[in-house]
């Protein structure tokens, strides 16, 4: 795609959303609840947006699709095709734009999410890792190449601790593929 062709896909949603949005086949549409955040991360997929955020969106909680606007006649792809979806992911959003393949994610950009407990890294670790591939370090990328990153919650708190504290951790970390929280907490207690 030359640079001019993707200035002018850009303009166009940018531009055109609200008139799309406003032509669509009924979706789910905000609500008294709904709030619309100021900086909202946007992910280009090349074509399977609405079944990304609807796998998010059950492997989640506090998440929820807010929109689904579709591209019209005399767009890049079919009229009807689903353009962007807006969602929230564990209360943050994101807009999921089926834009073709002129663009691929990478690792260069992940989702960070926070796990209570070993058993949801695990669940989330298998879910979101099917059809995907692990990495080292708690990242995987799901089968649409989002990158993710499944933490303890408390991993804040460890690298935020006495820096020998955090260097254990990181130090046990660097080993780990899946993480596992009693492993990293007994780093960094020193056990």
């Amino acid at each position: 795609m030359t640079p001019m062709n993707f200035t002018r896909l850009a303009a166009a949603v940018v531009f055109t959303l609200p008139l799309v949005m406003s032509c669509a086949a009924p979706q789910p549409r905000e609500t008294a609840m709904t709030r619309f955040d100021k900086v909202v991360p946007c992910l280009w997929f090349q074509s399977d947006a609405e079944a990304a955020a609807r796998r998010y969106v059950e492997l989640v909680p506090n998440s929820r699709i807010l929109s689904i606007a579709s591209y019209g006649e005399g767009a890049h792809l079919p009229a009807g095709t689903e353009m962007l979806v807006q969602l929230e992911i564990g209360g943050t959003q994101f807009w999921l734009l089926n834009g073709g393949p002129q663009f691929k994610l990478s690792e260069a950009a992940s989702i960070v999410v926070r796990c209570e407990t070993q058993a949801e890294i695990d669940r989330l670790w298998s879910a979101l890792g099917d059809g995907g591939r692990e990495m080292a370090c708690g990242w995987l990328a799901d089968r649409w190449g989002v990158s993710w990153q499944i933490v303890p919650a408390k991993f804040d708190e460890w690298m935020a601790g006495p820096p020998e504290r955090g260097a254990r951790v990181m130090a046990a970390l660097l080993g780990m593929v899946k993480l596992d929280i009693d492993t990293l907490q007994r780093a960094y207690d020193g056990r």
